[in-house]
Order: structure tokens, then C-alpha cells, then sequence
């Protein structure tokens, strides 16, 4: 029988068994599925609505957004430009960014792009920053969960990402091209951050590798949200919660000229937090840790990784 990738209820967030299952979750798959999490559905529709207009203009249009040597952190990525670490085949998408706000003077300006604005779109700034804020704090309330899974105070995480430098992406996989191709819509990968929060994956594509190399379908039911562990994550617990390998295949023929739009946040620690094994998650019988690195080293080193630098 197929694993199946786990479903929790964000209003059951505070519970022991909720916090035992989000850590066994994690341990075993990497990712869950979240219901009721409380995100509002008129917030997220006229936020997508938003950005599928602005993904359907045209390519120069669009390209007056994107910020050449800025590495994608803020604003327009075209299509064709972010490849999965390793794969030899750009992915087939195209993405805005949106990241944290911070007033003038503050020291981690210095990691921090300034945002793009559309002035254009109506409402595109105060929608974004919404957007932004109410992911953000969804992402920290899921952080207390995790905490108290790894034998952690519940606010163990605040004071290390409440300034972190996550990422809002919105992406558009349009229609596939009527020509085959080698690439894929997202390239086999793991994500670089503390956790990833996904809206939008209810169209058929996501797809997580599974301990015994089998690859699972995550198909969460409509407003659902899907939630993996990231790479910093992992290294933080020495590999106690898992990082997974996941891709985003190309549709069925039956779906092909349907154009898919996915909204995950990337919700990073402090860029001057040390990521070092927790000392509960070293010791006899535990892989040999890795040496701590800034927040900020290891995201600029994935970074290159996946050709946005």
C-alpha cells in the first residue's frame, strides 16, 4: 500500500496529540497536510487574482519587473532561470517575490532587498504585505507545535525568525508547450529554509520521495495547506526531522493546456542565526553533526546552487 502524507487540523494546534503527530509527521515524511488553518479564503482569492493578472501580461511587460543580478529575492523571476541543484534542465515557471519589510536604519537591511511595487494593480502592495503577515504568522504558529516535538519551549523559535528573511513566491506554471520536453515544472528538490508553507497544491503535480524511493502524490483537498520541513530545519535537528526530496511533475495530457498557480512561503530564521545541531539531537548512536553556519552563509551558498546567483 502507497504511504499516504499525513493530515492535521491547525485548530487542534496547541493539543499533545497534535504535536506528538506533527513530530512523528515530520520524522517520517517531511511534510504534512494542514486543514483549518485560517488563512481567509477571500484574502487568498483576491491575492491570487491579483497575480494571475499580472502573469498574464505581456513577457516585456513583465520583464520591467525583474531586477538582473538580484538573484530573484525580490520582485520578477522569468520563465526559464531557476534549475534544480544538479539538474541540467531549467524548471518550467515563472515567480514574484515578496519579502519582509523593514523600516529604514535596521542592520538587517543589509541581507534584505527592498520589495518591488506595482502601482499599476490596484491594492498590489497592501494585498502582498497581507498576504505576507498572515503566512507569517501561521509559519510561527506551527513553530510552537514543532518546538514542543523536539522537547523545546513553545517559543523556542521566536526570537530566531521574527525577522527572518522568508519569502512570499507566487508561481505560474503555464500551459505546457505542444512540443515535448526534457524539463519538468519543478525539478526533483528540497527546500533551503526553516519550514515551507504551500497554498495551491490541490492541482495534480506535487510529488514526495518516500524512504523506500517511491514517489507519493500529495493531493490535499481543496484550501488545504501542505507544510514540509526545509534544509535548515533538518540541519538544526541533525536530521531528526527530514528535509524530503520533492518535484512538481509535468500534468497528464488531459491537464496540460491548464495553467497551474501555487503560492509557498519560505519562512527562514534571523540572518545572523548560527544553525548548530540542538544538543537533544546529538550524541551516541546520532550522525556526526555539521559545523554551525550563519542562516545568511548557507542561504546565499543554496542559492548558487540553484542558479538565482
Amino acid at each position: 500500500m502507497t504511504a499516504q502524507i499525513p493530515t492535521l487540523s491547525l485548530r487542534e494546534v496547541e493539543s499533545d496529540h497534535f504535536v506528538r503527530d506533527l513530530g512523528a509527521a515530520y520524522a517520517q515524511h517531511g511534510f504534512v497536510i494542514i486543514t483549518d488553518h485560517g488563512m481567509p479564503e477571500s484574502l487568498i482569492e483576491r491575492f491570487l487574482a491579483l497575480y494571475q493578472q499580472f502573469f498574464a501580461w505581456p513577457e516585456a511587460d513583465k520583464r520591467r519587473y525583474h531586477t538582473p543580478g538580484g538573484g530573484g529575492a525580490r520582485g520578477y523571476t522569468p520563465f526559464g532561470i531557476e534549475t534544480a541543484k544538479g539538474a541540467t534542465h531549467h524548471d518550467l515557471k515563472e515567480f514574484w517575490h515578496v519579502g519582509r519589510e523593514l523600516p529604514e536604519g535596521h542592520p538587517y537591511r543589509h541581507y534584505m532587498a527592498d520589495n518591488v511595487w506595482i502601482d499599476e494593480l490596484a491594492d498590489f502592495k497592501a494585498l502582498s504585505l497581507e498576504m505576507f503577515e498572515t503566512f507569517d504568522t501561521t509559519g510561527r504558529r506551527l513553530l510552537r507545535a514543532i518546538a514542543r516535538s523536539l522537547a523545546l519551549p513553545a517559543d523556542y523559535f521566536e526570537d530566531k525568525v521574527q525577522l527572518g528573511n522568508s519569502v512570499l513566491r507566487i508561481i505560474h506554471y503555464p500551459p505546457m508547450p505542444p512540443q515535448p520536453t526534457e524539463s519538468v515544472r519543478a525539478g526533483a528538490h528540497e527546500d533551503i529554509n526553516v519550514i515551507t508553507l504551500l497554498l495551491g497544491a490541490e492541482e495534480p503535480g506535487l510529488q514526495v520521495l518516500s524512504r523506500q524511493d517511491e514517489w507519493i502524490g500529495v493531493n490535499p483537498t481543496p484550501g488545504s495547506m501542505v507544510v514540509n520541513v526545509g534544509d535548515m530545519l533538518q540541519r538544526l535537528t541533525n536530521g531528526v526531522l527530514r528535509s524530503t526530496t520533492h518535484r512538481v511533475v509535468n500534468p497528464a495530457s488531459d491537464r496540460a493546456r491548464h495553467a497551474r498557480f501555487s503560492m509557498p512561503f519560505f519562512l527562514h530564521f534571523n540572518p545572523d542565526f548560527p544553525i548548530a545541531a540542538l544538543p537533544s539531537c546529538v550524541g551516541p548512536g546520532k550522525p556526526e553533526p555539521l559545523p554551525p553556519i550563519l542562516a545568511e552563509e548557507f542561504l546565499q551558498e543554496r542559492l548558487r546552487e540553484i542558479k538565482l546567483k
